[in-house]
C-alpha cells in the first residue's frame, strides 16, 4: 500500500481543515463521508467531490476501501467510536480530546494494540516546525532552566441552544475545548508531567465551565498557569516560557499557517526567530501516513494524550474539591 483512503465520520465543520491537506498529499486521499441522515451526506459529498456516501457510521466503518477513519464527533463519542474503528480495521485520526477518562484512553490503547493499527489524537499544533523549535531552545538550554510558564486559549462562543460545548454530557466547556491546547503544550515545553494541580472555574448557563483558570507545578518548582474561556471578546492565544537565562513569546501557539515566529529575550535584547513552516493540518495527515506507511513513532502517542487527560480530570477535581489535586 502506497496510498491511504480516508473517512470522514460525519459531516462536522471541523473536517473542512483536513479536506484541503488530504486532497494535496501524495499518500493520503479523501474518499469517503458518512452521516446518520443519507440526504446530508449525499449533499456534503456533491459540495466537497467525495465520491463515496454512507448514510450510517456503521456503514463507513464496514467499507474495505476505506483505510483511516478521522473521528470529529462529540468529545462524549471518541472513545466509543474510534474502539468500533479500530476493530473494523481501521487506523484513526481522532479530534481532542481524545477521551474523557482514563478508562476510555485505556480502553482506546487496548484496542490498537489488539488490532495492530494507528490512533492519534489530532493536537495538530504539535506538528508544526514551530512547536519543535520551541522545545529543541529549551532542551539545548537557550532559555536557563525553566521557571515559569503561561498560556491562554479564549474566544468567544455563541448559538448556546445547538452547539455541542455547552452540553456537559457530551463532554462540554472551555478546559476540553480549548483549555486543552496550553496545558497540552506546556507539558511538551517542560518534558514532564505535572505532580500537582489547581484550579478555578465559572460556570455557564448550562453548568460547564465559561472559563477556567489552572496553575500546574512541575517537579524542579517549574510553574505553569493558563486560562481559557468561551466568553472572551475576540480569539486570544499566546504562550510564554521564563528561564533563568532567557524568556520565550509565541504569540501564535496553536493555530498557525504557513512560518511561525518566536520571540526570543535575553535581557534588554529582543530576538524574532522566523520558523520555516506550511500547514499544520498538512504535516498531521503526513504524520499519520509515516506512521501507518512507514512504521514511524506517531508525533503524539497515546502516553501522551493520557497524560493531558490525566492533568485535565485532576484540574476539575481540584475545582470540585477547592484544594489543589494530584495528578
Amino acid at each position: 500500500m502506497t496510498t491511504l483512503n480516508w473517512g470522514l465520520l460525519s459531516t462536522a465543520r471541523i473536517n473542512r481543515k483536513l479536506i484541503p491537506p488530504l486532497r494535496g498529499s501524495a499518500r493520503n486521499r479523501l474518499v469517503a463521508v458518512a452521516s446518520r441522515d443519507l440526504a446530508r451526506a449525499q449533499a456534503y459529498a456533491a459540495e466537497n467531490a467525495i465520491g463515496r456516501v454512507h448514510g450510517s457510521y456503521e456503514a463507513l466503518l464496514a467499507d474495505p476501501e476505506v483505510h483511516v477513519i478521522y473521528n470529529p464527533l462529540p468529545n462524549h463519542l471518541h472513545a466509543e467510536w474510534t474502539i468500533k474503528a479500530l476493530r473494523a480495521g481501521k487506523h484513526v485520526l481522532c479530534e481532542k480530546p481524545l477521551a474523557l477518562s482514563l478508562a476510555e484512553v485505556d480502553a482506546m490503547a487496548a484496542a490498537a494494540a489488539e488490532t495492530g493499527r494507528v490512533v492519534q489524537e489530532a493536537f495538530m499544533y504539535r506538528h508544526h516546525p514551530q512547536t519543535r523549535k520551541a522545545r529543541a531552545l529549551i532542551t539545548e538550554g537557550v532559555l536557563g532552566d525553566l521557571q515559569f510558564l503561561r498560556g491562554t486559549f479564549s474566544f468567544p462562543l455563541a448559538d448556546r441552544d445547538s452547539d455541542v460545548r455547552w452540553v456537559q454530557a457530551y463532554g462540554g466547556g472551555s478546559i476540553w475545548d480549548v483549555g486543552s491546547y496550553p496545558i497540552s503544550y506546556m507539558r511538551t515545553m517542560v518534558g514532564a508531567e505535572p505532580i500537582e494541580v489547581s484550579g478555578q472555574m465559572v460556570r455557564s448557563h448550562s453548568n460547564v465551565d465559561l472559563a477556567f483558570t489552572g496553575l500546574l507545578r512541575f517537579p524542579g518548582d517549574v510553574l505553569a498557569q493558563f486560562d481559557s474561556a468561551f466568553r472572551s471578546p475576540h480569539l486570544r492565544t499566546a504562550i510564554e516560557i521564563v528561564g533563568s537565562q532567557a524568556s520565550l513569546r509565541i504569540a501564535s501557539p496553536f493555530v498557525l499557517e504557513g512560518d511561525g515566529e518566536l520571540v526570543l529575550q535575553r535581557g534588554g535584547a529582543q530576538e524574532i526567530l522566523v520558523v520555516p513552516g506550511g500547514s499544520l493540518y498538512a504535516f498531521q495527515v503526513e504524520n499519520m501516513a509515516a506512521a501507518i506507511l512507514d512504521g514511524a513513532a506517531p508525533r503524539i502517542s497515546l502516553a501522551d494524550s493520557r497524560a493531558n487527560t490525566a492533568a485535565i480530570l485532576a484540574l476539575l477535581r481540584s475545582t470540585e474539591t477547592g484544594a489543589p489535586a494530584q495528578v
